[in-house]
């Protein structure tokens, strides 16, 4: 018993690790890959912004430039290199001279000279001395002034951004892996539970199903269980209850038909007793050969063996065969046979089953009927078909069972009449019922669906 539940509980342990697994995963590719996307589109935004920043100083400096000159004189204009320290360049497009520029000789030289063929127009700029965001504006006459900031300043803003989205992320993640806990241990639980009832279902302990805790699908996957429970339980104890009846059923021929072997054998029965004897055993095997020949009928009704071949048949022609086929029995006991037939139709039905189906029934009611036997069809959507005696009715402890093997009424025969008569309505998709009339006798209602 300890081993069953350490291994339970490692099961759901293990299902409980493969989804908050399975979560926390697919939550990290998630953020991986919108950090992936960020980190370029940081860059891309401080790049747009400096961008914007840097025509924005620009556009100051050429409102107060009207001569190079004036660049080192004007206050404002060194009190605003002064304090943004970004690189900068005046020079002579056409001439290629420097009137003005923070960088070191050498790379103010060198981004003059490439500015015509790589700078001019650009956003960004790898001058060999560093990459810059850069913008450029021309001035009056061939006068350019570029301004330009360090894409490493840049950088450096982006990574400390990064790093503050990566411990957001991080925080993030551990949430949801508290949340994936709470939640996959929430759904999982139910499951377990679910496991042991069916285990109890799987060793017939079926008083013992006891309904689980649940919402949504797993609550119907419950009351399925329950059902298919309650449903395994009465089908059991039918087949107990069938191989019971079966057997007393069996036994009783066979013990009649073993007595007078027995007593033919030793010489007991001689002369007309050994006849009789004999015309007895011949009955009774012919009875054992009935039982059985119906038993397995009703085998094959329930299970899915293609021995059920339904066709369109019209109602009013098999009823009246029925009714045609209980003549001799009806005549013979003085009872009238009376069909009415107030709506007519197709079925779908196998012919041989159908009619046996009725004949079962209608035999029943003729055994039981005090003089008249009605048969009447009507349709109202569907097919009624009910078939009337005016007996004495049917027992109030045989109307819960009436229906099921070997439940066998007054004068009746096998027992099994009733049933196959069940399983042939219920193949072709039917319904089969009984109820007694409040004056006398007892009705069996049949309803079909209209084919096609």
């Amino acid at each position: 018993m300890g081993i069953r539940v350490q291994i339970e509980v490692s099961g759901l342990m293990r299902l409980l690790h493969q989804l908050n697994t399975a979560f926390t995963g697919l939550i990290l590719v998630v953020m991986t890959i919108t950090a992936i996307v960020l980190y370029s589109l940081v860059m891309d935004i401080f790049i747009m912004d400096e961008k914007r920043q840097l025509e924005m100083r620009a556009e100051l400096l050429v409102d107060i430039l009207n001569d190079p000159d004036r660049l080192l004189q004007s206050p404002e204009v060194s009190s605003l290199i002064q304090d943004q320290n970004y690189p900068l360049l005046l020079f002579d497009k056409s001439t290629g001279e420097l009137l003005f520029h923070t960088l070191p000789e050498e790379a103010a030289s060198d981004w003059v000279e490439r500015y015509e063929e790589e700078l001019a127009g650009s956003d960004t700029w790898d001058s060999g001395y560093g990459q810059y965001v850069v913008s450029d504006h021309e001035l009056r006459g061939d006068q350019v002034l570029v301004m330009a900031t360090p894409i490493g300043d840049l950088a450096a803003i982006q990574m400390n951004f990064v790093w503050r989205i990566m411990l957001i992320f991080v925080l993030g993640l551990l949430l949801a892996a508290v949340v994936s806990y709470l939640f996959t241990r929430k759904l999982v639980t139910p499951l377990e539970r679910l496991k042991q009832e069916v285990k109890k279902i799987e060793k017939r302990k079926f008083n013992e199903v006891q309904p689980v805790q649940a919402t949504g699908e797993i609550k119907e996957v419950d009351q399925s269980v329950r059902q298919m429970a309650g449903e395994l339980e009465r089908y059991i104890r039918t087949q107990q209850q069938f191989f019971q009846n079966a057997s007393h059923e069996l036994k009783t021929p066979l013990m009649s038909i073993q007595g007078y072997a027995e007593g033919i054998r030793d010489g007991v029965f001689e002369g007309e007793k050994r006849d009789r004897g004999l015309t007895v055993m011949v009955e009774e095997i012919d009875r054992l050969k009935k039982i059985v020949n119906e038993m397995i009928l009703l085998a094959k009704l329930d299970s899915n063996e293609d021995i059920y071949r339904p066709e369109d048949l019209k109602l009013s022609e098999w009823t009246g065969r029925a009714a045609d086929r209980l003549l001799p029995l009806a005549e013979e006991k003085n009872i009238e046979v009376d069909v009415h037939i107030e709506g007519d139709g197709f079925i779908s039905a196998d012919p041989e089953r159908f009619l046996q189906a009725l004949m079962n029934i209608g035999r029943n009611g003729v055994r039981h009927a005090s003089s008249r036997l009605l048969i009447t069809v009507e349709r109202n959507g569907d097919f009624l078909i009910r078939i009337q005696d005016d007996g004495e009715g049917i027992g109030e402890e045989v109307m819960p069972h009436l229906f099921e093997r070997f439940q066998k009424g007054k004068d009746g025969e096998t027992g099994l009449g009733l049933a196959i008569s069940r399983a042939i309505i219920e193949r072709s998709g039917g319904t089969i019922s009984a109820y007694n009339l409040e004056d006398s006798g007892a009705v069996f209602e049949i309803r079909l669906p209209v084919s096609g």
